[in-house]
């Protein structure tokens, strides 16, 4: 390993999880994946100096062999914290091998990409000073940009969902085709997406002939990512998007929210369209949506029974919080996924995916 003098101690790092700096941080042009992962457990990070390409397969060694070895577990809760735990502890060495990335988000290295484009799309405007970034993550952004350009192809809309970095993304949308299948409320003209993401909900709304919709989120890439799609689709004259958490001051005579699914802890902002610690967000969703409700109108809950599967939600519990916060359920649609994972017996949380519904639920007030 060729250790180079580190001194900009300054220097700004990024990371897009909630993984604490590292302690301390050296520069090398070589090394092997072993020395990289030793100093990492010493929470020291290594910024790369040398070629691109030997970067990524050192990274590539580092995956491997910190891989987390599948553990069986009898209880269904703790093998979901386990395997969170091995994740974040899997992620944190990963992504400490850092790159530099200079002005105007130039990546000055042997071989190296054109990233400018793929930063752009995560950061926008373009960086004055050097800051350090996870390989790992940087290689992320460079995907995700692709994918954002060629977008997800939505059968029910006709068309593609541009997603960037940062948005949770409808690659697994087998839950859309519900929103066609379900009746619209009778004389349907007002109607809010609560937490719209990329707006996919809300453009499927759009398509079924809802006059007017409102869609919010309180993330500010989602809302970007929305207005963009919505714009691309041609339904801005329908569909109003605001950057706020739940619910705008109107009335409406359908409510629509997809949740995050599952009580934990976030490790990034993508996340949170995953992970709501202790059902936070469906709960206030449900706590408050009668008050924004026309007479008459209805709920739409999108929301899958994975945290039952996994020990995390028991079985009974969304049928208290409904009776609890003044709902009946007056109709439901399922379906099953369909994605990879659902499929794959390697995946440590395969025992509780294969046996995962999603559920449509229509709400009315009691």
């Amino acid at each position: 390993m060729q250790t180079l003098p580190y001194q900009n101690t300054q220097t700004e790092y990024r990371n897009e999880s909630t993984q604490k700096p590292p302690r301390e941080v050296i520069a090398v042009r070589e090394a092997s994946a072993e020395h990289i992962i030793q100093a990492a457990r010493n929470n020291i990070a290594t910024v790369w100096h040398g070629d691109f390409h030997n970067a990524k397969q050192v990274l590539s060694a580092i995956k491997k062999r910190v891989q987390p070895k599948p553990k069986t577990e009898t209880d269904p809760a703790t093998a979901f914290h386990k395997h969170r735990l091995a994740q974040s502890q899997t992620a944190r060495l990963v992504n400490m091998l850092l790159v530099e990335i200079h002005a105007d988000f130039m990546l000055d290295l042997p071989r190296a990409l054109n990233v400018q484009a793929a930063l752009r799309d995560v950061y926008g405007e373009p960086n004055t000073q050097i800051f350090l970034l996870p390989l790992n993550q940087l290689l992320g952004f460079i995907g995700a940009h692709e994918w954002h350009k060629k977008g997800v192809a939505i059968p029910e809309l006709g068309g593609n969902i541009h997603v960037p970095f940062g948005v949770f993304s409808p690659i697994r949308g087998e839950y859309l085709s519900l929103l066609f299948q379900a009746a619209l409320p009778e004389n349907c003209e007002i109607a809010h997406d609560i937490g719209t993401g990329s707006g996919v909900i809300a453009a499927i709304l759009a398509k079924r002939g809802v006059k007017n919709i409102i869609a919010t989120d309180n993330n500010p890439r989602a809302i970007n990512c929305a207005r963009e799609n919505i714009a691309r689709l041609g339904f801005a004259k329908q569909i109003s998007v605001l950057e706020q958490d739940l619910f705008p001051e109107t009335q409406a005579d359908l409510i629509v929210c997809n949740p995050p699914w599952l009580p934990a802890k976030p490790t990034s902002a993508v996340e949170t369209a995953l992970y709501d610690p202790e059902h936070g967000m469906l709960r206030a969703f449900l706590r408050g949506a009668a008050t924004h409700l026309r007479e008459n109108g209805q709920v739409w809950l999108i929301i899958s029974d994975l945290a039952v599967h996994l020990g995390l939600r028991g079985a009974d519990d969304l049928a208290a919080w409904f009776d609890e916060y003044g709902w009946t359920i007056s109709g439901s649609l399922k379906t099953t996924p369909q994605h990879g994972k659902a499929r794959d017996m390697r995946d440590p949380l395969a025992f509780a995916r294969s046996q995962e519904i999603t559920y449509l639920y229509v709400l009315k007030r009691k």
